[in-house]
């Protein structure tokens, strides 16, 4: 028998608000109480074969029970110590801690604690079938892309940049504006944009990585998008238990992706794709 729908909870007004909420108790147990019983560090160097670069990512986990938040960084950029300071900490502390990935991770390990990805809560899974990390991928591409409301001839700001998202994208006959702080080159060529705010008005929508919640750049985009009347999708590794909260409160759609992540092993594995303004919160 499925559980009952649970009573629905105003979504915050902005990021600070839900901190501010989670600090209160508002949302669940008091985070003075819950302590990280382990708290990680997750390197990869990926080249995929056919592929003409490749790129490293490196994502700071904390884990709180059965709930796992994650959120990631520049490879190399976490102090020494860092980790080690998680460890046994309150989630309380951690969400006043002076690194954002620290922060942001102990948000998402609490959310993920009290309102796990499951269909009570409107999270809708998505197999992913094993396979190669590329095919896996491909497969978590199509699955995101699929939560945008565009049509052929219309153009996406991708921040973000996945290759295997704008791979996505272009079978769809959807134009993109590639975005991301690193700049460079897709596999394509094409020039990415460093500075998403400038090229806001020239999309439709908005297809954006959870990582914006933790370089500061996520508030500014939803506030932005409220006004402009702008799709607004997430993907998330970064946060995945955090974004689902901003549903009809600037995000359109998001599809959360909780550790483990789909690189880290070939065989099946699930993400959870939420729509509409509800969400079950």
């Amino acid at each position: 028998m499925r559980a009952p729908a649970q009573a629905p909870v105003q979504a915050p007004v902005s990021y600070d608000d839900l901190v501010r909420r989670v600090l209160a108790g508002e949302l669940g147990p008091d985070p003075r109480g819950l302590r990280v019983a382990v708290a990680f560090t997750t390197t990869q160097a990926v080249r995929h074969e056919g592929r003409r670069g490749g790129y490293r990512n490196e994502v700071l986990s904390l884990r709180l029970g059965r709930a796992v938040g994650s959120c990631a960084v520049e490879p190399g950029a976490l102090p020494e110590g860092a980790v080690e300071d998680c460890a046994g900490a309150a989630i309380a502390r951690l969400l006043a801690h002076p690194l954002p990935s620290v922060r942001v991770a102990a948000l998402d390990a609490y959310l993920m604690h009290v309102r796990p990805h499951t269909p009570e809560f409107g999270a809708l899974p998505c197999s992913l079938s094993a396979g190669s990390s590329l095919e896996k991928s491909r497969a978590r591409a199509r699955a995101v892309v699929e939560l945008l409301d565009v049509r052929p001839g219309q153009t996406v700001l991708v921040v973000g940049v996945v290759n295997s998202l704008l791979e996505a994208l272009r079978s769809r006959d959807i134009s993109y504006i590639p975005c991301d702080l690193k700049g460079g080159t897709t596999e394509w060529g094409e020039p990415v944009a460093t500075d998403l705010y400038a090229e806001l008005g020239r999309c439709d929508a908005v297809l954006a990585s959870g990582m914006t919640l933790g370089n500061g750049s996520f508030e500014p985009l939803r506030t932005h998008v409220l006004r402009s009347g702008q799709q607004l999708v997430m993907f998330a590794q970064t946060g995945s238990a955090v974004l689902p909260w901003f549903l009809g409160a600037g995000v359109s759609a998001v599809c959360a992706e909780p550790y483990p992540f789909f690189w880290l092993d070939g065989g099946p594995g699930v993400i959870h794709r939420y729509r509409g303004t509800e969400a079950g919160l």
